[in-house]
């Protein structure tokens, strides 16, 4: 039966959810679909039709013509470089130090390196104690207080997300006993530190450990020119003789060393878990160690091939790290943290050279 007027108007009054409901559905539809139909204002984002936004014949698309200016950075790693003559290349170069304890010294060697600064990035790791708290602070108000900080292309300064030993002086850190627990901490502070601020511009890595307090100011330049994959300088250590009374050095980092028949030898009767660490009488391996082989008239740029490194003034092309040599905290063919990675760059086929006349100092604590 067709309905009347008079019994639409009663339908509505006692059931107007009946009526309104299509009708409000409807004006929904409509707005949505015509929205949908509009160009975007003041720049914002908005959806077209699928076949539009990505037809691949079009040299552009709706989304890269609203996105900010620089909002996409390009950068083709086929043409990035690390040669022998990085600075006139103008190679960009990323220094990386671990520091519990801020040494003045150190931050003065920094700066007077003569490499341009505008290439340097400098990154540092500090762990959640007291003491790396003491020295982020001192850090810091060395950096606002030198004039020429200002100059370097950026600095990054990080709180350890992991845990690390309390106490950090030289005799309680070197002890054998701590070196696993310690040398594992350390590795996960330095992949956290590289793979934090290496950037797809940087074509250099530069170790150096916080206590290092003088090198030639050509040091990057000088290591540079050797054109290895990873290049070591000799650790030593300025003190006063108690013999002769006088200025005197000698070595201090043993990490520098030649795999031996006696160390294969000793790796094979460890367990999966047991590490070797080098310089302890312990355990002796009978290593050719780098800091042995120094001579005071011989050349500065002598080489000599290395399977295990420290990471006193360590340089490594920055595509070491990218193809994936990092730290192992983990027993790495029983080696850890640098000696481990060590291993594990030669496992990928990079080379690794040291520098035996070529020294650095290391802070007489």
């Amino acid at each position: 039966m067709a309905m009347t007027k008079s019994s639409i108007v009663r339908t509505i009054r006692r059931k107007p959810l009946v009526v309104l409901a299509p009708l409000t559905l409807l004006v929904v539809l409509y707005l949505f679909l015509s929205n949908g139909r509009t160009q975007p204002k003041n720049g914002q984002y908005s959806y077209t039709k699928k076949n539009s936004i990505f037809d691949h014949k079009k040299k552009d698309s709706l989304i890269l013509r609203n996105l900010p200016k620089d909002h996409i950075s390009h950068y083709d790693l086929n043409k990035l470089t690390a040669t022998k003559d990085g600075l006139n290349k103008k190679e960009e170069v990323l220094i990386l130090t671990p520091m519990s304890k801020f040494v003045p010294e150190y931050w003065e060697n920094i700066n007077k390196l003569l490499y341009d600064h505008a290439l340097l990035s400098l990154g540092f790791i500090f762990p959640r104690t007291s003491e790396g708290d003491k020295a982020m602070k001192d850090l810091e108000n060395a950096i606002k207080t030198t004039p020429g900080a200002a100059k370097y292309k950026k600095i990054t300064l990080l709180r350890q997300d992991t845990e690390s030993l309390e106490d950090q002086s030289e005799k309680e850190r070197h002890a054998l006993k701590v070196q696993k627990q310690r040398r594992s901490m350390m590795a996960l502070a330095r992949n956290s530190l590289v793979f934090s601020t290496i950037s797809p511009s940087t074509s250099w890595v530069l170790w150096m450990d916080a206590d290092i307090v003088e090198s030639p100011t050509t040091l990057i330049q000088d290591m540079m020119k050797h054109d290895k994959p990873i290049v070591s300088a000799n650790v030593y250590q300025r003190f006063i003789n108690a013999e002769t009374k006088k200025p005197d050095i000698r070595p201090y980092d043993f990490n520098n060393w030649v795999e031996s028949e006696e160390g294969l030898k000793l790796a094979e009767t460890l367990k999966d878990d047991e590490i070797i660490v080098e310089g302890y009488s312990e355990l002796a391996t009978y290593r050719p160690l780098m800091a042995h082989f120094y001579d005071p008239k011989g050349d500065l740029h002598t080489e000599m091939p290395l399977d295990g490194v420290g990471g006193g003034a360590l340089l490594v092309k920055a595509d070491v790290h990218r193809d994936g040599a990092m730290f192992p905290s983990f027993p790495f063919y029983h080696l850890i943290e640098t000696e481990g990675f060590a291993k594990m760059a030669k496992r990928l086929g990079y080379s690794i050279v040291g520098l035996p006349n070529y020294l650095v100092y290391h802070y007489n604590e």
